[in-house]
């Protein structure tokens, strides 16, 4: 597996990121539903912009120099100590291969030692059997179902 890193998404690395961005049935409540993604400048501008937010960090996942998935941290909740996790990946030619994993590795890393929060949140759905099988690679436990959420908690 090639190295990963992070580094904050830029409206750059976001435009590069939905380039060859392809949605994934599986993520989808409804598979039926399912569209195939079409790229716009004005569509990537629009997502970068609405994540600017004081109580979110969005991460860009690195592999040789290209962003391959995006990891949020959001909800960040400084004096609760807590936060969310999310992650997406850009398409099916990098899931598989411990990226996702390695990324959440690092983002709950930052999470824990850097914006010093004592527990990091996740949900997937409940049918996304290999987003809850990284989790739980990770360290999160599983804390409940509700509807069709799964939902997962990490406490170092």
């Amino acid at each position: 597996m090639d190295a990963i890193a992070l580094c904050p998404m830029t409206r750059e690395l976001c435009h590069a990121f939905f380039q060859g961005f392809e949605n994934d049935p599986a993520l989808l409540p409804d598979p039926g539903q399912w569209t195939p993604y079409v790229y716009s400048r004005e569509g990537a501008d629009l997502y970068f912009d609405k994540q600017q937010r004081p109580d979110r960090l969005n991460l860009a996942v690195m592999r040789r120099g290209e962003p391959i998935g995006e990891v949020k941290l959001k909800a960040i909740d400084r004096e609760k100590g807590e936060c969310e996790l999310g992650i997406c990946m850009k398409n099916d030619c990098v899931k598989g291969k411990g990226y996702g994993r390695r990324a959440e590795e690092l983002a709950v890393g930052y999470a824990i030692h850097v914006l010093g929060m004592t527990a990091v949140n996740a949900d997937t759905l409940a049918g996304n059997l290999r987003s809850q099988h990284v989790l739980e690679k990770v360290g999160f436990r599983f804390v409940r179902a509700e509807g069709d959420f799964r939902y997962y908690r990490y406490e170092p």
